[in-house]
């Protein structure tokens, strides 16, 4: 079969490698399409402490090709469209026992970081991977790679949301008009809170508001923070969603968050630098600060109920569409600081 496999950071070349032959709980995953994320691009950068040679592309999707010999037929058959689930639970530890599979002790020592025998990596930039069937997630209707592909990063921001608790008519800020930000801005919609956009480039805040936001500010222009007080009444939003990794940014998104308010993290920081917080405020106004990483079970299979379900359609959010042969070109695209979701395409 064909991979882009990275021998270093920045040189990906589309390589014969053997077809992967699944275990006797595996399934073999014809890939269709596969986003780039913000991780491949770090990866691609040099930002990320993983080995090499290295297939990134978790946000994959495809065909059922073959089924290991303990695989259930019944519940399983080839020709099926499927995502995987892509944390590498262990199902044994503290955080795998307490619903919390997303923060499992053993993700970060997987081969999906590290291999010193092989290739690393989560392995969906290519033609063929190989997964474990409990973690295979069946779509009932045609729907198409492309959008399929959006599975992973929906799940991400469903998970985001779960960690408040939005009821109807309150104020939402996501700060960031990326690709993540406008997901959130979708879904929030959906739980029925006014959403207000913070973003600095002026077509992203009309996208914002073409895809649901009630109001967008230009944080560049004046005090940001005073914008969101204004436009609250006051208080500040009842739940901020920081997608944006810049480290003052998060500093910001505290202070834009009302008492009695969550401000969820939901970017990671880069660079990794401390930020500054008013601890007295948190304190004093209850105000919430937790994280978000990566989805848990729950919020993968809820991301493809809304996608199955024609309940949210994420095809605005599509910059382009490559064909894995033009992988640089998608690339490079992706490393616009403009663009939104980019999809390497595997297959006719």
């Amino acid at each position: 079969m064909q991979a882009l496999v990275m021998s270093e950071p920045g040189n990906v070349k589309l390589t014969e490698i053997p077809t992967p032959v699944p275990g006797p709980d595996e399934v073999l995953i014809k890939v269709g399409a596969s986003g780039i994320c913000t991780n491949d691009i770090r990866d691609y950068l040099g930002d990320c402490d993983y080995s090499y040679p290295r297939i990134g592309g978790h946000e994959f999707a495809g065909t059922i090709e073959a089924l290991g010999s303990a695989v259930d037929a019944r519940r399983f058959q080839a020709g099926q469209r499927v995502v995987k689930y892509i944390i590498e639970d262990c199902k044994e530890c503290y955080f795998c026992h307490t619903g919390h599979e997303n923060i499992c002790e053993e993700h970060p020592r997987s081969r999906i970081f590290h291999s010193e025998d092989g290739i690393s990596g989560y392995a969906g930039f290519a033609e063929y991977v190989i997964a474990k069937a409990d973690d295979i997630m069946v779509f009932e209707h045609e729907e198409s790679f492309i959008k399929m592909a959006f599975t992973e990063p929906m799940a991400c921001v469903i998970n985001s949301i779960e960690c408040t608790d939005v009821h109807f008519g309150q104020d939402c800020l996501v700060i960031g008009g990326g690709t993540m930000g406008l997901l959130h801005v979708m879904l929030l919609r959906l739980r029925g809170a006014r959403v207000i956009v913070s973003e600095p480039m002026e077509a992203r805040r009309a996208m914002a508001l073409e895809l649901g936001a009630s109001e967008v500010l230009d944080p560049a222009e004046g005090d940001a923070v005073r914008k969101v007080r204004v436009l609250t009444g006051g208080r500040g939003a009842d739940f901020v969603y920081n997608t944006v990794s810049h480290p003052a940014i998060a500093a910001q998104a505290v202070r834009m968050t009302a008492a009695c308010g969550t401000c969820v993290m939901f970017s990671s920081i880069h660079p990794r630098e401390d930020v500054p917080l008013d601890a007295g405020r948190i304190h004093s106004m209850q105000v919430t600060v937790t994280g978000a990483v990566s989805p848990t079970i729950r919020a993968y299979f809820e991301s493809v109920q809304m996608l199955d379900k024609g309940l949210v359609d994420p095809t605005p959010l599509i910059e382009g569409v490559f064909d894995c042969t033009e992988f640089q070109a998608a690339m490079d695209t992706a490393l616009r600081p403009d663009s939104y979701k980019v999809i390497v395409r595997f297959g006719a």
